[in-house]
C-alpha cells in the first residue's frame, strides 16, 4: 500500500515541496506518490484531483493560506486546518488528524519533508 500527497498552489508552484516529500518517502523505505497540480489556481482543483487519485493528503498555498483546503473540505467532507505558516505547524495538524493543509506560500523542501513524516507516522507505515 502506498500513500499519496496532492499539492496545489495558487501561482502554480509547488516543486519543492514535491521534492521534500519524496526524500521522506524515500528515507522512510515507503512507496509514495506526490502530484503537482500544474497552471494558476491549481489550488482550487485540489479536492478534485484528490478525489481522483484517492489521495491520503493534500497541500493547498495561496496567499490567504486556505482557500484551496476549504474548497476541498466542501467537496471531500474532510476537516481541513489552513492559514498555517510553518513546516512546523503543519505536520502538527497531520498528526491532529487533518488531512487537508492550508498553508501561506511557502514552497519549501522542509515543507515538504516534514509533512510527510508526519502522514507515514500517522500512517503507520
Amino acid at each position: 500500500m502506498s500513500l499519496t500527497i496532492v499539492i496545489g498552489t495558487r501561482m502554480g508552484g509547488g516543486s519543492k515541496i514535491k521534492d521534500g516529500a519524496e526524500k521522506a518517502f524515500k528515507d522512510a523505505g515507503v512507496d509514495g506518490k506526490v502530484i503537482v497540480i500544474p497552471g494558476m489556481a491549481a489550488d482550487m482543483k485540489l479536492g478534485m484531483t484528490m478525489k481522483q487519485n484517492n489521495a491520503d493528503l493534500g497541500i493547498s498555498q495561496c496567499g490567504s493560506g486556505g482557500a484551496g483546503a476549504i474548497t476541498a473540505s466542501t467537496l471531500l467532507g474532510w476537516k481541513q486546518k489552513s492559514q498555517l505558516d510553518s513546516a512546523e505547524a503543519a505536520a502538527q495538524a497531520v498528526h491532529e488528524g487533518y488531512r487537508l493543509i492550508g498553508m501561506r506560500f511557502n514552497d519549501t523542501e522542509e515543507v515538504g519533508y516534514k509533512i510527510t513524516e508526519a502522514l507515514i507516522k500517522e500512517s503507520g507505515k
